[in-house]
This record gives C-alpha cells, sequence and structure tokens, in this order.
C-alpha cells in the first residue's frame, strides 16, 4: 500500500476523530452552557422590564442648550430620525413580512440547522441532505411561528411591534438599545417604550409549536423551553445586525425594513 493511498484512509478517519471530539465536548458541557444561557435570558429580562418602566416623555423635543454645535446635532438629529410617527397598517404589514419570510429568517435558520447538524440533533434525523432540510424547515417554521405570535399579539395590545434604530452614538449605547429592543416595545402616540409580553411569548410559541407539532415524541415542555431560550437569544442578535447594517437609500432594509422614514424617538425619558 502507497503513502498516498494510507494518506487517504488516515485522513477521513481523522476529521471523523475530530468531530467526534468536538461533539463529545459539546455534550459534556451542554447543560453548564444551558444554564448560562438561561441565566443570560433572565438579566436581559429584567433590564427590559426596567427599561419599559421608565415614564413617556411629554414632549418630542426636548429643550436644549441654546449654543451653534448642539444646534447643529438638533438638527441633524431631526434630519436624520424626526418625531416617533406610529407606523400604518400597510408598514407594519410589509415588516411583517420582511421579519417572517425574508432573509434574516432564512439566513438563521440555515445557521441554526447547520449547528444541530453538527451535533445530530435530534439525532432521529439522521444526517446527509435530507436531515439538513428536515432541520432547516423546523428552525425556518420556529422563526415563522415566533414572529407571526409577536406581531398578532403585539397588534391586539396596540403595540408596536417593529425596530426602531437607536437616535444615539457609540457601540456600546448602541448595542444596549437593540438588546433592550429585544424585551420592549413602542405603545401609544409618543412611541414610549414598554416592557412587551408578545415578544417574550414569541419564541417560545415557536418552540412549543415544533415540540408538540414535528419534534421526536420524546421532547418534552423542558425542551421546548430551552430551545425557546436560543430563539430569544437569535432575535436579539438579529436587532444588534438590524442596528449596525447598512440602510442607505439603496440598500434593502431602507425598501422593506423601517420604511416608514423615521428612528427611534428622539432622546429622552422615553428611552
Amino acid at each position: 500500500m502507497t503513502m498516498s493511498m494510507r494518506a487517504k484512509m488516515v485522513s477521513p478517519l481523522k476529521g471523523y476523530r475530530e468531530v467526534s471530539a468536538a461533539s463529545r465536548y459539546f455534550k459534556s458541557n451542554k447543560k453548564s452552557f444551558d444554564c448560562k444561557i438561561g441565566q443570560a435570558i433572565l438579566a436581559l429580562i429584567c433590564v427590559a422590564f426596567l427599561a419599559g418602566q421608565s415614564v413617556p416623555a411629554k414632549s418630542q423635543s426636548p429643550a436644549l442648550p441654546v449654543d451653534s454645535s448642539s444646534t447643529v446635532n438638533s438638527t441633524a438629529s431631526v434630519q436624520l430620525y424626526g418625531p416617533y410617527l406610529r407606523p400604518t397598517q400597510k408598514t407594519m404589514g410589509i415588516n411583517y413580512v420582511f421579519d417572517a419570510f425574508g432573509p434574516y429568517p432564512i439566513v438563521g435558520a440555515a445557521f441554526g440547522a447547520g449547528i444541530n447538524q453538527a451535533n445530530n440533533t435530534p439525532p432521529e434525523w439522521n444526517q446527509g441532505a435530507e436531515g439538513y432540510a428536515k432541520r432547516f424547515g423546523s428552525d425556518y417554521g420556529i422563526a415563522m411561528v415566533a414572529t407571526t405570535a409577536r406581531y398578532g399579539l403585539s397588534e391586539l395590545l396596540k403595540e408596536d411591534a417593529m425596530y426602531y434604530r437607536c437616535n444615539c452614538r457609540g457601540v456600546l449605547p448602541r448595542v444596549r438599545h437593540a438588546l433592550i429592543s429585544t424585551l420592549t416595545a413602542r405603545r401609544g402616540e409618543d412611541g414610549h417604550r414598554v416592557f412587551s409580553i408578545p415578544a417574550l411569548i414569541g419564541p417560545y410559541a415557536g418552540s412549543m409549536t415544533a415540540t408538540y407539532g414535528w419534534y421526536p415524541a420524546r421532547y418534552s415542555a423542558k425542551d421546548a423551553f430551552r430551545t425557546g431560550n436560543y430563539s430569544l437569544l437569535a432575535i436579539a442578535g438579529g436587532n444588534v445586525s438590524l442596528e449596525f447594517f447598512y440602510s442607505g437609500p439603496h440598500s434593502l432594509l431602507s425598501r422593506l425594513h423601517l420604511n416608514n422614514a423615521h428612528g427611534s424617538p428622539i432622546e429622552g425619558p422615553n428611552k
């Protein structure tokens, strides 16, 4: 047997061993990782709840000191964002379609299916193209149900479920805004921030639907809760990307998302 033939035989075996070792490592640390994810979700809920308790602003244009620099900044802010304008039903419908069927849920489902494929979760779906297709369809279905539940319940509670970019500067303030927006919404004509029950229920509605709809019978509510935590974390990541992705006049986001031509309400007590 030549050296080249031996190398061809050893290479796949080495790759298999590496994947198996990574899988064993993941499984051994899965419980600890799930616990940390649960703690992060609990912290996010607490922060979002406190942020939603702030008193609505009485005016969309807070008083500013009269000097040239503040005047320029104020003018630029109004030009970029303007006061809060509640979106029309048409705008809400367009954004629902974007959030439920657009590129974000497709890319997210493809990424999640890849992770589940590597971990062979659920193992009943096996590997190969067929297994990946099942995992992709499952993750996409979870995201679609979650988005539909969030928008539907928000409509019943008269909440604005759309995401608004932060009217602020700096990476950390914008990341904080994106994370808090995961579990908050806008309400009323002034667009003040409130803790959003629909935003909290949506991810778990999607995971519960998957658990009792198409997952193997051995999966239970405990598994649905764990999957819901991951879904909520994915939504938070999606908000961060919406915050920083380019949304200029010729971008996809400007045409489909946030196309009501205004951003987050002006910085003030309602932030």
